[in-house]
């Protein structure tokens, strides 16, 4: 993961982006490919969004992930921690049934 971070960042500063890779422009980044991301799904069943669009799926999903990991480094939040926890709080709120 810190591998990532360092290409991301590095090809960030790279182009000068930087000053405009605030948290509030980078929340709204992550919101806008993510509904770039739905527009894939827009009026198709799943299966025929998956067969027309697979390519621009993977790199929608990657752009999303991208801008979340720019938040989470320029917040210094550990994303794998914060899910490993989410998961045992999800965990408690929503038992397994047996």
């Amino acid at each position: 993961m810190k591998e990532l971070i360092k290409k991301i960042t590095e090809f960030r500063d790279e182009r000068g982006w930087a000053e405009y890779h605030n948290e509030k422009d980078l929340a709204i980044s992550i919101s806008l490919e993510a509904n770039e991301l739905l527009e894939n799904f827009q009026w198709k069943t799943s299966e025929d969004a998956v067969t027309e669009s697979m390519q621009n799926i993977k790199e929608e999903m990657a752009d999303v992930f991208i801008y979340l990991l720019q938040l989470a480094d320029k917040l210094n939040i550990d994303l794998e921690e914060e899910a490993f926890k989410k998961m045992e709080k999800n965990a408690i709120k929503y038992p397994a049934k047996k």
